[in-house]
């Protein structure tokens, strides 16, 4: 039978639905393994079409299976995907129980990770009707690497942190970036990112704001939509071989007093008026205008937001009908998928709800704000009437079952939320062929020609606040005493560390933004820069700069994955006359090394305000962006080289 033959046949399976194939050679994949060519198996048949095809063969409990992202879980049964494989068998039972969305959170190199996923794809196409996993991902392209917020490893290129490429501020650099890091993704199979955070970073001391283009709506919007048109492949909606985006936190989620954190009870609330929740939500309009595949609900209650006139309801943006339908479906037309954020319709216990050190919240992790007291069946059906198509970071479809079950799901809810799913998995090309080439992906992965443009981004995302005396860039220097540096660096950027500060020509220290542990007992409050943003004269960090800077010309880096005061960094500085000031956001130490030496120019700008002092932070309104008062570096500060 020739392929012609083959080729018409195909296209009448447009036509006619299905069509018979016994005793061709197999140029599709039968999924539901009846030798027949079925309409959601035929790239030739439109994709509304396929979709209802599909649907018609499913029970509901595979069209509950649809509405959760869990987690694939990690080798010896890790239940946060942590590893180098994944455990095969406890990925079986999900897979098995109708789930087939997952996030992934493997530190493999690029061919063992491709092949983890394509053994993920062959355990799918097993099933009775062979649908394939959606796997996603956050992001995994930069420096900061926090569980739940980012992950890290897999030979992944290295690239600014998003406020470094809001330093930058270039939408062609974002995008070339989005399309980049898209093929990357592609390569190892993941097709779905849980990025960008389009979040206005207003709260300085908000730990989730390193991830955001910071605290202006235009650029915020301007850069998120580069992104989205980046990974998508296309500034009109996802393109064949894109990675579909799924936004967030939609919205206000950084307007959050004294910066805690929605992740925990005690950071559940956040605080907005109706003028200032309007700029969160501008934040929001560029990726929505490049049409993300996706939007991700804030986990906080946003007080204060209102909808034409009206408040928000007291609950979390996941049960938020008013955020969700009315001001994202309604007035912004989204039509795409909205995917909880994870884990908001768990139980939190007192250990979740107040840990304490003796007995820490372990993975009693939830956020189930504003409904805690509901039972569980009863918070999705909540989130689904609000307009959740797709719950994450859980697996279990027994509550689901039973929210239909007790009627307070519809039927017509849950195919629409299906639909919505199934369709963006062909859009992916999933149904066609979901697995990769483990040989390709290493080669991907890990090109040095990438790695350079990447680290040509990080030169340029690096702002240089003070070059006092003209210090920078440094050249005839020869013999520097580092702190926080590495020596291997140095050299090779021409440079010979010394340990004796009295042999040096020049000191070059790095540091880090101050933070404090106020909540060791919680999961993300362990993990999360909270807390004070000053440095303090009795700090190591000030009193090497002091120390420094009293003996030969000092050049100090700060990476600001928060916007510290640097107040007393400055003060202790100005014990030199020749002395350079550093603000990083993404950054190796030849970059840094690049930039002090005059390899590269410094043309970043702040992409917030830095603060002057403790007590203006405190003082300033969560929900406003750049509003402390008298800062001592403006957003937008920057120099560069004459």
């Amino acid at each position: 039978m020739g392929k012609r033959w083959v080729a018409a046949a195909v296209g009448l399976a447009g036509l006619l639905g299905t069509t018979a194939l016994a005793d061709s050679p197999r140029t599709w994949r039968d999924l539901n393994h009846n030798g027949v060519l079925d309409a959601y198996e035929n790239p030739a048949v439109p994709t509304a079409r396929r979709v209802d095809d599909l649907l018609a063969r499913m029970t509901l409990a595979e069209k509950v299976g649809l509405m959760l992202h869990g987690t694939l879980p990690g080798q010896g049964g890790n239940p946060i995907g942590l590893g180098q494989s994944y455990d095969h068998d406890g990925a079986a039972r999900l897979i098995g129980s109708g789930v087939n969305s997952f996030i992934t959170r493997l530190d493999a190199d690029p061919a063992h990770f491709a092949e983890e996923n394509n053994a993920i794809q062959k355990i799918a196409e097993g099933t009775r009707l062979g649908i394939p996993v959606t796997i996603s991902t956050d992001p995994r392209n930069h420096f900061e690497v926090i569980v739940g917020a980012s992950s890290s490893g897999g030979g992944f290129s290295k690239w600014p942190e998003p406020l470094g490429l809001a330093a930058i501020g270039d939408e062609r650099l974002v995008e070339n970036f989005g399309r980049i890091a898209a093929r990357e993704y592609r390569a190892v199979g993941i097709q779905m990112a849980l990025s960008p955070q389009a979040d206005l970073y207003t709260e300085p001391r908000w730990p989730r704001g390193n991830a955001t283009f910071g605290s202006d709506p235009a650029t915020v919007s301007r850069l998120a939509g580069a992104y989205v048109r980046g990974f998508q492949g296309s500034a009109n909606g996802l393109a064949p071989g894109g990675v579909a985006t799924v936004v967030k936190h939609w919205a206000g989620y950084g307007a959050e007093p004294e910066g805690f954190d929605g992740h925990n009870y005690y950071g559940r609330n956040a605080k907005l008026d109706a003028a200032s929740f309007q700029r969160h939500l501008a934040a929001f309009d560029g990726p929505l205008a490049a049409r993300s595949a996706g939007v991700m609900p804030t986990y906080v209650i946003p007080h204060g937001a209102t909808r034409k006139g009206k408040p928000l309801p007291p609950v979390g943006g996941g049960f938020n009908r008013p955020l969700i339908e009315g001001l994202l479906r309604q007035d912004r037309h989204f039509t795409g998928l909205v995917v909880s954020d994870w884990a908001i319709t768990n139980d939190c216990p007192e250990q979740c709800r107040a840990p304490k050190a003796e007995k820490p919240q372990g993975f009693a992790i939830a956020m189930p704000w504003g409904v805690e007291d509901m039972p569980e069946s009863d918070r999705f059906a909540l989130g689904a009437n609000a307009g959740i198509d797709q719950f994450g970071g859980v697996a279990d479809p027994a509550p689901l079952l039973a929210a239909i079950k007790a009627g307070k799901l519809s039927i017509a809810r849950v195919n629409q939320a299906a639909r919505r799913v199934l369709a963006l998995k062909f859009q992916l090309g999933l149904f066609d062929n979901p697995y990769v080439d483990p040989q390709a992906a290493a080669h991907v992965l890990g090109d040095p020609a990438v790695q350079a443009q990447a680290d040509a981004a990080q030169r340029a995302g690096q702002v240089l606040l003070e070059n006092r005396g003209g210090l920078l860039p440094l050249r005839s220097v020869r013999k520097v005493w580092l702190s926080g540096v590495s020596a291997d660096a140095a050299r090779a950027a021409g440079l010979e560390p010394v340990d004796d500060i009295a042999r040096a020509d020049v000191a070059l220290v790095r540091v880090a933004t101050p933070h404090e542990l106020l909540h060791p007992g919680a999961f993300f409050g362990s993990r999360q820069h909270e807390g004070r943003l000053d440095f303090r004269a009795d700090d190591e960090a000030t009193r090497t700069v002091a120390f420094a800077a009293a003996r030969v010309p000092t050049v100090v880096a700060v990476d600001l994955d928060r916007p510290a005061v640097l107040t007393a960094l400055k003060d202790a500085l100005a014990l030199n006359k020749a002395s350079a000031l550093f603000g990083l956001f993404g950054a190796s130490d030849a970059v840094l090394l690049d930039l002090v030496t005059g390899k590269a120019k410094p043309q970043g700008h702040l992409p917030f305000e830095l603060p002057s002092s403790a007590q203006a932070v405190a003082a300033q309104d969560p929900a406003r962006s750049d509003d402390s008062r008298n800062p001592l570096y403006r957003r937008g500060a920057g120099l560069t080289y004459r």
